[in-house]
């Protein structure tokens, strides 16, 4: 099931949507967002780790580790400390796929999470750039634990992701961000 199609609003595509879903063993997480920027210019900003601080929320206590600049590649490993519900938390990803400017896929390794595949998707537009996320995790503790915890915080994170890209990026085709 791919991310859901994006509504049209007066003439321009309604440039974001969301969802979490059910999968066997696990959820997915789709997330889209069409910002008025050039796909060269989107790219480049998602392929420099240290922009992940940026597009993450201040509750998470976020740092990236690895020594910067990290150079981005198949294999590249990249460590992190963060705060999950006041726990401190180390955790380790792989880029798993890398296929600049479209693609990039990143595999915790260690962390929170029992599974977190995250793949990153870029394509031109005649808007800008349309950056799909497709996230599949699972969690320790099933589907309790994550009906009564981490579905919000995953909300809430990949919320505070595509407001963050509007503010960097713009909202409306010819806006630019700040």
């Amino acid at each position: 099931m791919g991310v859901a199609q994006i509504p049209q609003r007066s003439g321009f595509l309604q440039r974001s949507a969301f969802r979490i879903t059910p999968e066997r063993g696990g959820w997915v997480l789709e997330s889209a967002l069409e910002v008025p920027r050039p796909l060269d210019e989107v790219f480049a900003f998602f392929s420099d780790a240290a922009n992940l601080s940026v597009l993450t929320p201040p509750f998470l206590q976020f740092h990236t580790l690895t020594a910067q600049p990290i150079h981005m590649a198949v294999g590249t490993l990249i460590d992190y400390r963060i705060r999950v519900r006041g726990l401190p938390l180390r955790w380790r990803t792989e880029i798993a796929v890398w296929e600049p400017p479209h693609r990039f896929v990143d595999d915790q390794l260690k962390g929170p999470y029992r599974r977190w595949h995250h793949e990153h998707k870029f394509t031109a537009t005649a808007g800008g750039t349309l950056c799909e996320d497709r996230v599949s995790y699972s969690v320790l503790g099933g589907p309790l634990i994550h009906a009564l915890f981490v579905r919000r915080d995953i909300e809430k994170i990949f919320r505070y992701r595509i407001e963050k890209m509007r503010e960097l990026f713009g909202d409306e085709p010819g806006t630019t961000g700040s």
